[in-house]
């Protein structure tokens, strides 16, 4: 059975700079950063990838005093963080003394016996305290940032490279991984057993009965299988309190870890505006993906009939991921099922291709002559060359100057030219665009 990406935890007080430090790690604003202590309510995961490690890194809310249910739910997520993590972060503000609330937290993390980071933020502020006043907090590694401008970010994860398992997303390259996504109760269980011919995951009416990801490996026309069943995610309104909210951490973590994604939708009750947002984390990851319309045997057989007319629907209300083939299952009566794998081992292999620089060139020369990208002011994007640096997803860097101008819609256009010309069926592609003159004022 393969392993999981290492989890890296960050954990501490209110306004500590975790969200902010969240950020700037992962590059991106995920997280909701603000002035006002305890914006952060919900864990928010990203994938790291640092000096050939790939790790998940969560963001915890801050530890406040369980004054209710809520801020109880919030102190479960960050022991949740602290259970599930192979190394913690303890963030604190650098420029206070710290006080039980620290001590608090840094016990928790040290009693978990897992590597613990101590990290002094908010370094760049006039009144920061100096390291030794954080000694009795009793951590001993310590990296001071600043979140705010990036000082010591790569210290940090360099120490946290140092100390996770070293362990790629691309590890068991030869073994494909498919995760059943979906909102609660939609029959992810039941496929899952379907599919593994064993009653693995605990399968009732209760919705949300799945809380962690249950794993199967299953052998299918000689390539080796693991699935992923994972506990089903909720509008964040309709998230209940409890281990649910630390669920949708580890459905994430599963969608990372994916070659190719279900995503299963109930026939019998579709909620259009989630499914599509699942589908666009799905998408924005760069998986394979199969559209699954679920308990079609609940559907009256009158209206079976009406199959052109759904399947239209599914097409229009899932535009933005045209190249998903979309599949009618039952679980009870194994309608579709193996199709299911049948088709996912397809997409597993689109992506695996790799073409000829000589092809690609060929065909964005051609689709460069057919429909020149738009400029601005008299300045044009120029696309000179591609080369395709991954696979799995399939990934594409393209070189030229003023690529900045290049509309979204031009980008659209390539990767449609893409697919009409080199298939890739059933899964993302990803394309970069390099600036030829940036490189070469860098170089």
């Amino acid at each position: 059975m393969s392993k999981n990406l290492p989890t890296v935890a960050i954990v501490g007080q209110t306004n500590a700079g975790k969200s902010a430090l969240f950020n700037r790690m992962s590059r991106s604003h995920t997280a909701i950063v603000a002035k006002e202590a305890g914006t952060t309510r919900d864990s928010v995961v990203a994938k790291i990838s640092y000096n050939n490690h790939d790790f998940l890194l969560v963001d915890t809310a801050g530890l406040k005093d369980p004054e209710d249910d809520f801020e109880a739910t919030i102190q479960q997520q960050i022991e949740d963080a602290v259970i599930n993590a192979e190394l913690i972060l303890v963030v604190v503000d650098g420029t206070k003394y710290p006080d039980d609330n620290d001590k608090l937290i840094a016990k928790k993390a040290l009693k978990s016996q897992k590597p613990v980071v101590l990290v002094l933020n908010k370094s760049d502020l006039k009144d920061h305290l100096p390291p030794e006043e954080f000694l009795r907090l009793g951590i001993k590694n310590v990296v001071i940032t600043s979140a705010e401008h990036g000082r010591g970010v790569g210290q940090l994860l360099n120490e946290i490279t140092v100390k996770i398992p070293k362990r790629s997303a691309k590890d068991d390259a030869s073994m494909l991984k498919i995760a059943l996504v979906g909102r609660p109760n939609v029959g992810k269980s039941s496929l899952f057993n379907t599919l593994g011919k064993k009653q693995q995951a605990i399968v009732a009416d209760l919705s949300g009965t799945t809380r962690d990801t249950n794993r199967l490996s299953i052998k299918f026309k000689g390539q080796a299988v693991e699935l992923l069943d994972t506990a089903g995610v909720r509008r964040p309104g309709k998230q209940q309190v409890g281990i649910e909210k630390f669920s949708v951490i580890r459905t994430m973590s599963a969608i990372e870890e994916a070659d190719v994604c279900i995503l299963l939708v109930d026939s019998t009750e579709p909620h259009a505006s989630f499914d599509q947002a699942l589908a666009g984390i799905i998408n924005e990851a760069g998986k394979g993906i199969i559209l699954t319309l679920t308990k079609w045997d609940l559907v009256d057989a009158a209206d079976r009939g009406q199959v052109d007319e759904l399947s239209a629907g599914i097409a229009r209300d899932f535009k933005f991921i045209p190249f998903a083939p979309l599949v009618f299952t039952s679980s009870i009566d194994g309608k579709n099922v193996t199709k299911l794998l049948d088709l996912a081992l397809a997409i597993y292999h689109e992506r695996q291709k790799q073409i000829p620089t000589s092809e690609l060139n060929k065909v964005l020369a051609a689709a460069i002559t057919k429909h020149p990208p738009a400029g601005l002011k008299n300045t044009f994007p120029k696309l000179r060359y591609v080369v395709q640096t991954d696979t799995n997803p399939p990934w594409f860097v393209i070189y030229g100057s003023s690529l900045k101008l290049l509309h979204w819609s031009y980008k659209r256009y390539l990767e449609r030219t893409w697919r009409e010309n080199f298939g890739y069926n059933g899964t993302a592609i990803k394309f970069s665009f390099r600036d030829e003159r940036a490189k070469n004022q860098r170089e």
